[in-house]
């Protein structure tokens, strides 16, 4: 590896692991969890991910979506159930990448995308907002004020750091240079020591100790099974954007398969489960990480934290981390979709709006669904309003259609209603050499055409099947010509 880009992947690292920090704690403490879990949840996750994952550049680690997910299983249940729910997600995930299932994100489209990624944009920004605040109370008065003020400081290095070098990450500039003058100028601000002490030793073995029997199965399941389509999900969407950022192309069955192990090893160690995080990515890519030396330096780092440096971690002002996600939100936020909303079709907008609304309010793995469910009922609509028919008398008086299309559940009733059996003379020909059949319906709409034809005492000979629809035919027990 070249100097640079070692150096460039190392101060990347460095700055991910400060914007790692409280997003994990936060999520820990969201889930009634131990901080240090999230953390070691951090490091195994992050390190793992970045070591044998199939996208180098993408930070995962202890995600909120999936603090989310598993809240109601702690409260009811216990830390242990957690750690097997974590176990038995990541078996999920590992066999989810092991039957190449990856390309099903191929499924996800662009306006899904775009609302995926404003939505988590969105939500980055409100969970910012929870650092204002003093237990339930907003902050007031100068503690306001100061918050404010710093958070405005390290936006303005943020931003303005680029136009004067490259050489150093903006956002590591930022946080250190905002946290050195708190400490030098004895400011009173709130710091990460105030969320949680982080101080702590190495993760050490520790399996879920419960009976494993069928009862306890059901209960872990369905959350091991939520978890891990939250986190594939949201990884395999991440790897998405990643792979737009850095305009290369990463593998997403390898990237399952990691983050299912890196689940795995989690869960054995104490850890919480975890996938890709957006923000954090973001911040890794905008900071010159673009090999798999970040995410190895920023899990490891997460690590250091706990061991040796947490008496210096503590000191770093929250005000500082919220600028940054502050910048990250506004970064990830696709700015240009807002800009097309009256250029592209209506159902894409709904889409987009539908999707990042679903995201802020309820959870990813709804919002994407919702998006999917919307954008293909949209696209059998479109499809099925494009099928026609030509239709002509031929100098033997009988009667030739030619259907163009696709032929399919949605547009079986408008191909029906190409044809006049009542008036159409005795012989019929059906010309399917521009018409697709694409499912068991087309089939059976072949069929009701036939038999109504029948039953009129007329004779329909049908065309230029495809070798795909004989052998839908042949399935289905259907004689034709």
């Amino acid at each position: 590896m070249k100097p640079k880009r070692l150096r460039a992947d190392v101060l990347a690292g460095l700055t991910t692991s400060f914007a790692l920090l409280p997003e994990c704690i936060a999520f820990a403490l969201v889930a009634h969890l131990n901080p240090l879990m999230g953390l070691y949840g951090a490091f195994i996750i992050c390190t793992l991910t970045a070591l044998f994952g199939g996208r180098p550049g993408m930070v995962s680690g202890a995600a909120g979506s999936m603090a989310v997910v598993i809240v109601a299983l702690v409260v009811q249940h216990g830390v242990q159930y957690l750690l097997a729910t974590v176990l038995l997600g990541g078996l999920i995930m590992m066999a989810f990448g092991l039957l190449k299932l990856g390309k099903l994100v191929r499924m996800v489209p662009y306006p899904v995308m775009l609302g995926f990624v404003n939505g988590l944009a969105i939500v980055i920004a409100l969970a910012q907002l929870e650092h204002f605040k003093s237990g339930e109370a907003w902050l007031s008065g100068t503690p306001l004020y100061m918050m404010i003020g710093l958070v405005a400081a390290t936006m303005t290095v943020v931003y303005v750091m680029p136009r004067l070098t490259r050489t150093v990450p903006p956002a590591l500039v930022a946080i250190l240079g905002v946290g050195l003058a708190v400490y030098l100028l004895g400011l009173p601000t709130r710091t990460l020591g105030d969320m949680a002490h982080i101080a702590g030793g190495l993760p050490t073995l520790a399996l879920p100790d419960f009976a494993w029997n069928l009862d306890t199965l059901g209960i872990i399941a369905p959350y091991a099974i939520l978890m891990a389509l939250v986190g594939l999900l949201e990884t395999l969407l991440t790897l998405n954007l990643t792979d737009e950022i850095t305009e290369s192309r990463g593998y997403p069955d390898r990237e399952c398969v990691a983050l299912g192990a890196a689940n795995v090893v989690s869960g054995v160690f104490g850890g919480m489960g975890g996938c890709a995080m957006i923000g954090q990515t973001v911040i890794n890519l905008s900071s010159g990480g673009r090999g798999r030396l970040s995410g190895v330096v920023a899990g490891v780092l997460i690590l250091l934290f706990i061991l040796f440096l947490s008496p210096l971690i503590e000191r770093i002002p929250l005000a500082a981390l919220v600028g940054v996600m502050f910048v990250v939100s506004q970064q990830t936020f696709a700015w240009a979709s807002l800009r097309v909303l009256n250029k592209v079709p209506l159902n894409d907008v709904l889409v987009i709006i539908a999707v990042t609304v679903i995201t802020v309010f309820t959870d990813l793995a709804m919002a994407v669904l919702c998006g999917i469910i919307i954008a293909a009922l949209n696209f059998a609509w479109q499809q099925a309003r494009q099928l026609y028919a030509d239709s002509h008398l031929e100098n033997d008086g009988s009667k030739l259609y030619r259907v163009h299309g696709t032929l399919f559940f949605a547009s079986t009733t408008p191909f029906l209603n190409q044809f006049d059996p009542a008036n159409d003379p005795a012989q019929v020909t059906l010309d399917c050499q521009h018409l697709s059949f694409v499912d068991y319906s087309a089939i059976a709409a072949l069929g009701t055409l036939r038999e109504r034809y029948t039953r009129a005492g007329k004779h329909l000979r049908v065309l230029h099947l495809s070798e795909r629809c004989k052998k839908l035919l042949k399935r289905a027990r259907m004689q034709h010509d």
